[in-house]
C-alpha cells in the first residue's frame, strides 16, 4: 500500500488522496462504533434514541456517560463499552495519522539516500 524506502516520493495528489482515504476509514469505524453504543443503551438501559447518540458520544469520546445506568446489563455494556472505546479512539487515531508519519520517514529516509 505505502512506497518502498528505495521508490521515490508519492506526489501531492496522490498523499492527499491516502488521507482521505485513511481518514474515511476512521470515521467509517468510528461510526460503526457510535452505533454500537446507540443500540447498547437504547436495548439495556431503554433511553430514547437521542439519549443512547448523546451516551454513546460521551463514552467513544472520553467524556463519560451523561444518564445514570439503572440496569445491571446497562453498567456492564457501559464498562465494556467504555474499554472498547479507548482502544478504539487509539486504532482510529492511528489509522488516520498513518500516513503522515509514513511520509515523514520517507522523507527522512531519501535525505540518506541522496547523501550516498
Amino acid at each position: 500500500m505505502y512506497e518502498k524506502h528505495y521508490e521515490p516520493l508519492l506526489p501531492r495528489t496522490q498523499f492527499i488522496i491516502r488521507i482521505l482515504s485513511h481518514l474515511l476509514t476512521g470515521l467509517g469505524i468510528l461510526a460503526i462504533s457510535l452505533g454500537i453504543g446507540v443500540l447498547g443503551y437504547h436495548g439495556f438501559e431503554h433511553l430514547s434514541w437521542l439519549d443512547s447518540l448523546l451516551n454513546a458520544s460521551m463514552i467513544l469520546g472520553g467524556m463519560g456517560p451523561v444518564n445514570t445506568l439503572q440496569s445491571d446489563g446497562g453498567k456492564w455494556f457501559a464498562s465494556f463499552y467504555a474499554l472498547f472505546s479507548g482502544m478504539i479512539f487509539l486504532g482510529i487515531f492511528g489509522i488516520i495519522i498513518a500516513p503522515v508519519i509514513h511520509r515523514l520517514l520517507h522523507l527522512m529516509h531519501l535525505d540518506e539516500t541522496e547523501d550516498k
